[in-house]
């Protein structure tokens, strides 16, 4: 019925994958533009080898679904991992939810699937959304573990004034009418979506700056705007899909970004996935909460129906009307170091911290040597926003 094969150098800007893509079940990290800068920016120089599996309909060769994979090396540990490497916040196999139905019908292509994957210690693949298709039925998993976090998904009413309504607290809704003026008597202070090569790449050499000294790994995972392959990459997207895909906001005062972010469209939905802001010079008047509000009103007037702020437990979520739904991981050892691996990371208490030093290193960072490398545990491998 179907005929699967290895395709590394898959064409995600090939026509066959858009139509596969747009009819479904993925999501905005499975879009054509995102997984082409993906294994072109990122995982080539990421340390990451390319595992892309695909299954086609045998008689007319029709694309049935996409398995976009790498292959990765902790030292003695061979681990196969989705195409994530710790910017996407969902996965999910790229293919309708009826044609899935007939893979896993179809055991000959379900063990042709898992016989593409080995060798491995490890198959570990995080960031499973609550509905995502079955991904741990096709390998052969029996059920999926928590990642003890969740995704957070605010909705938008038909209009602005309801939104705030329905969804932000009315002290709250005060308070931020009080930042606004406090911003607007300060000089001329304006927020947009932003268009252009230039002032996109004006936005992100803003962001790059106030993320780096938000996040310097002092107290959690270092910034990924601070090493080039991912700086390349989100400006890559941002700038490919500009007008559609990809939205970049900013917000100025007096000509400079003083707050930005980066936010995907997908079926209604905006998925916020990177923010920064002026946090030395614009703290006081609440500039991050500021320009959250006005990616509201603008998804609203765009007729958005969802504002996702994607995976993880920050307050502010909440207080912008996001509702948790939980997150999911799966994993199978193909190995006994693969086994031990998986204990370490879940088990230790130090698993986290151990997992931090192996991130820091593979980012140039001093790091105490260890005898067997394991891959960083999900919630640890997972970008802030």
């Amino acid at each position: 019925m179907f005929e699967v094969t290895v395709e590394d150098a898959f064409d995600f800007r090939s026509t066959e994958y858009a139509e596969l893509f747009a009819s479904s079940a993925a999501t905005a990290f499975q879009h054509p533009i995102w997984l082409a800068q993906l294994y072109e920016k990122i995982v080539r120089q990421g340390g990451a080898t390319p595992l892309v599996i695909v299954v086609r309909a045998r008689v007319s060769g029709k694309l049935a679904m996409i398995l976009p994979l790498v292959r990765r090396r902790y030292t003695l540990l061979r681990v196969v991992e989705f195409a994530d490497m710790r910017v996407s916040d969902y996965v999910s196999p790229v293919a309708d939810e009826e044609t899935f139905a007939r893979i896993l019908a179809d055991s000959r292509t379900v063990a042709a699937i898992r016989k593409l994957l080995r060798p491995y210690d490890l198959l570990r693949i995080g960031k499973l959304a609550d509905r995502s298709l079955a991904m741990e039925r096709l390998f052969g998993i029996d059920k999926r573990d928590s990642m003890g976090m969740s995704a957070y998904s605010s909705k938008l009413e038909p209009t602005f004034a309801g939104w705030r309504e329905h969804r932000l607290d009315q002290s709250y809704r005060k308070e931020l009418d009080k930042k606004s003026r406090q911003l607007n008597r300060m000089g001329e202070a304006r927020f947009e979506c932003v268009g252009g090569p230039d002032a996109i790449r004006t936005t992100f050499d803003a962001l790059k700056l106030y993320r780096g000294k938000r996040f310097d790994g002092s107290n959690g995972p270092a910034d990924l705007l601070q090493v080039p392959s991912y700086f390349d990459f989100y400006l890559a997207v941002a700038n490919e899909g500009c007008g559609g895909f990809a939205r970049t906001y900013a917000f100025w005062m007096n000509g400079r970004p003083i707050a930005g972010a980066l936010g995907l469209e997908h079926r209604g939905s905006l998925l916020v996935i990177l923010g920064g802001f002026d946090e030395a010079g614009y703290r006081k008047q609440s500039i991050g909460s500021l320009m959250f509000e006005q990616i509201a009103r603008d998804c609203i007037e765009r007729g958005d129906h969802h504002l996702d702020f994607t995976i993880g437990d920050e307050p502010y979520k909440r207080i912008f009307g996001g509702r948790p739904s939980p997150m999911w991981q799966i994993y199978r050892a193909g190995s006994p170091l693969g086994y031990a691996a998986h204990l370490t990371v879940e088990k230790l208490p130090a698993a986290k911290a151990f997992a931090r030093r192996v991130r820091e290193a593979a980012h140039g960072k001093k790091a105490k040597p260890a005898p067997v490398m394991v891959p960083p545990a999900p919630d640890e491998a997972t970008e802030s926003s």
